[in-house]
């Protein structure tokens, strides 16, 4: 079995193909202590494949995404929470940065006592090129916006914009609907950004050489030109293998 002694639990999400996000409970005995086994986790097997890895300190329950990601968006601080490691090895799989094996990976803490209240409703005026918002969790908004060939900046902007300046953290999607549902939103937000390229801040600072951020924190998940198609289950094809698993797999049961 898997030894990892600072980690207490770790949880990756098939619904965004495993390796683009993991979550876990570390022990923090001191301050910082979180990064020894965020990168314990990042230099372990299959593990080294995660593109986005969260990390808290507190016992949460990793396979209720919402409620884990309100945790850490709660204690996250962008000026020190947030590492973004560039030209490292990524997931064959993974197509999000244009190139095979090529890519970035990123950590977000959320560690110790909250450090803000979290915005449930967005009552702000959207911004030009923002068709939608709809919220996924406390202090995480989805807004819909333009298509990324049209307007390759947009979130770069949506960063500055005043509106948001209160959610610790924007997705920017093709369709705000994906934040009613988990399985969507994880799918369609961790396969379609690449952290080093598709990552923005309200501002960004360089301080002792690490790269301190002011939020909010916009993710561009826009399909990007050069994205493969959507590979989409037929519902008769589904209905199938959901009629006949027991048969095809007698074992899972």
């Amino acid at each position: 079995p898997l030894v990892m002694p600072g980690v207490r639990d770790l949880w990756t999400y098939g619904e965004t193909g495993f390796h683009s996000l993991c979550a876990a409970v570390v022990k923090e005995r001191y301050g910082r202590e979180a990064l020894v086994s965020g990168f314990r986790i990042l230099g372990e097997g299959q593990l080294s494949l995660t593109k986005f890895l969260l990390l808290t300190d507190s016992p949460r329950d990793l396979r209720d995404f919402p409620k884990l990601l309100e945790h850490v968006l709660a204690r996250f601080d962008p000026e020190t929470d947030l590492f973004i490691f560039s030209n490292v090895s990524m997931d064959t799989l993974d197509y999000t940065s244009g190139k095979v094996n090529e890519g970035s990976k990123a950590i977000m803490l959320g560690l110790g006592d909250a450090k803000r209240e979290l915005p449930r409703e967005f009552r702000g005026e959207l911004p030009a090129g923002v068709s939608a918002a709809e919220v996924f969790c406390g202090g995480c908004l989805v807004v819909q916006g333009s298509a990324y060939a049209e307007d390759p900046e947009q979130a770069a902007r949506l960063a500055r914009e005043s509106p948001f300046a209160d959610w610790p953290l924007i997705i920017l999607h093709d369709d705000a609907t994906v934040a009613r549902s988990s399985k969507d939103f994880l799918w369609s937000t961790w396969t379609r950004f690449e952290p080093a390229s598709d990552i923005y801040a309200a501002a960004t600072k360089v301080v002792r050489h690490h790269l301190a951020y002011s939020a909010p924190i916009v993710i561009d998940a826009r399909t990007k030109p050069g994205f493969p198609k959507e590979l989409i289950v037929r519902d008769d094809i589904g209905a199938l293998v959901d009629r006949r698993w027991r048969e095809y797999f007698p074992k899972s049961f």
